[in-house]
């Protein structure tokens, strides 16, 4: 079975990395490894390492910070909006920084658990392609050209692994599935098919000429998908990664759920 949007992929100008895969079986990719400014599709690494130390009992999902007042980042989010002084617990960053792609808690995080533990539990994880630079709105890194940077196929075997229960154990993988199930930002892979009922745990980033989406589609079959992009035209692509998320669902539900793809 052909896909058309991967043919439609390799027509589009920009650097575009695709990962499709239902699970358990062949993986498609379009530059699955090619290193893409990764804006917010970060935050789920962020996660990760936050959940292995819950896990680990090394750090208390229950700690309450307070937020202060220099630490509150531009949009996306909600911290930034409310009173000084406000005290959160660790669980409340994740969620926030998940579900509103909230950039103040992730910077928060960023400082508690270090960037190069990130990458360090990456590497442990055996995670390609993902690397942790700086944190948020870092005008002066940013200026310097040092970007956190992911690969589809990396955050692609996160995805996998987390839905099958093997990334840090089946209850830690569970909890991270049920926060990224519960994002608001559906109006690029979730588009044609939230309406439908179709639980999607998924992730968006986005910035000039970048627009991502990367989760886990429960399909008949359920399947990892992630479109990454820099350098296109943002509003042409999300529209091509809400027709494409339809195809591979609609590919993935089909008799024998998955016929392979040319």
């Amino acid at each position: 079975m052909k896909m058309e949007c991967l043919n439609k992929i390799r027509e589009l100008p920009g650097k575009i990395g695709l990962y499709f895969r239902p699970l358990g079986g062949e993986a498609v990719m379009w530059q699955g490894d090619l290193p893409l400014i990764a804006a917010s599709v970060i935050k789920i690494p962020i996660m990760v390492e936050a959940f292995r130390r819950f896990h680990a009992g090394t750090l208390d999902p229950n700690q309450r910070i307070s937020v202060p007042p220099e630490a509150k980042m531009p949009s996306c989010g909600a911290l930034t909006y409310l009173h000084d002084g406000l005290e959160v617990t660790l669980m409340d960053l994740v969620v926030l920084m998940i579900i509103l792609s909230d950039n103040t808690a992730t910077n928060l995080l960023i400082d508690l658990l270090g960037a190069d533990r990130v990458n360090e539990t990456m590497k442990a994880l055996d995670i390609p392609g993902i690397c942790l630079r700086r944190k948020l709105f870092d005008a002066q890194q940013a200026a310097r050209g040092i970007q956190n940077t992911v690969t589809a196929r990396g955050i692609g075997l996160l995805l996998e692994r987390m839905a099958a229960g093997t990334l840090l154990g089946p209850e830690p993988d569970r909890q991270m599935l049920d926060i990224l199930s519960n994002q608001r930002l559906n109006g690029k892979l979730p588009f044609f098919l939230e309406p439908r009922g179709v639980r999607i745990a998924h992730k968006t980033g986005e910035d000039d000429g970048i627009t991502h989406d990367v989760g886990v589609i429960w399909a008949k079959r359920p399947f990892v998908v992630c479109m990454l992009s820099n350098e296109v035209d943002v509003p042409r692509f999300e529209r091509l990664m809400q027709d494409a998320a339809l195809e591979m669902y609609e590919i993935c539900s089909g008799s024998d759920g998955w016929n392979g793809c040319a």
